[in-house]
């Protein structure tokens, strides 16, 4: 990788300021996207899902744990490997403390296919407390598209038809587990509503890593897709060597 310029402080100080130009109208840019994300309307969710986790069975609803908001984020299982998917996971690591969100009426949990006593011990591996949940063996990941199984339901990823999947050279989400973000609304009366979703690239400003890294000269040096799982780093070193 390409070291940066070496230049004078007064040269450095006229391109940052032009940077800065760039990153405010950017700033201004997203301000109004979230604004727009805010306007969305709301679908009611009418179905019963069961979800499981460490006290039993529970619904969407109470994964809300009594607040206005709930995201959810959808983790991949890696059926190969019975394990949760690594990119994933360096996604959730980012995770910050709960309490900021639940003073805004927010609750965070993650969701994954995995069976539960598979991804409870995965769950313990990586050192996770957030709540984390299975819904295997409930229709949530088909209906909210981070599966993708034609035998159950058509394809259907980041708002787009298997068609256009391989239409646009994406055929690799046109099966299995995919990542994805959901958001929830609960009224007074306990109805859920769907407000939200991203998936694919849409979950790249929840990394805060990668935020950090694009603050410095080499940027963030590994692809999300190349991401291993945090406890794996000093083996694939070794393994380079």
């Amino acid at each position: 990788m390409n070291r940066p310029a070496v230049a004078t402080h007064d040269e450095w100080l006229a391109a940052r300021k032009q940077l800065l130009a760039e990153e405010k109208e950017l700033t201004h840019r997203l301000d109004a996207l979230a604004a727009k994300r805010r306007e969305l309307p709301m679908v009611p969710v009418r179905k019963e899902y069961e979800f499981h986790g460490p006290a039993g069975p529970v619904t969407l609803a109470e994964l809300f744990e009594g607040r206005r908001q709930l995201i959810v984020y959808h983790m991949m299982w890696r059926w190969d490997l019975d394990m949760g998917c690594p990119s994933c996971a360096m996604l959730l690591d980012n995770v910050g403390h709960l309490a900021h969100l639940h003073a805004q009426d927010t609750s965070f949990a993650v969701v994954s296919r995995g069976p539960w006593e598979q991804l409870r011990k995965y769950i313990e591996r990586m050192g996770w407390t957030f709540p984390v949940y299975s819904a295997h063996g409930s229709e949530f990941n088909y209906d909210f598209h981070v599966t993708q199984d034609e035998f159950v339901t058509p394809v259907y990823y980041n708002f787009q038809t298997k068609e256009e999947l391989e239409a646009n050279g994406q055929t690799y989400f046109t099966d299995g587990e995919q990542p994805g973000t959901s958001v929830f609304w609960r009224d007074d009366d306990n109805a859920v509503f769907h407000t939200y979703s991203s998936y694919s690239r849409g979950g790249d400003l929840l990394i805060n890593t990668h935020n950090y890294l694009d603050l410095t000269p080499l940027g963030r040096q590994r692809h999300v897709g190349e991401a291993i799982h945090h406890d794996s780093y000093e083996a694939a070193r070794n393994h380079c060597h």
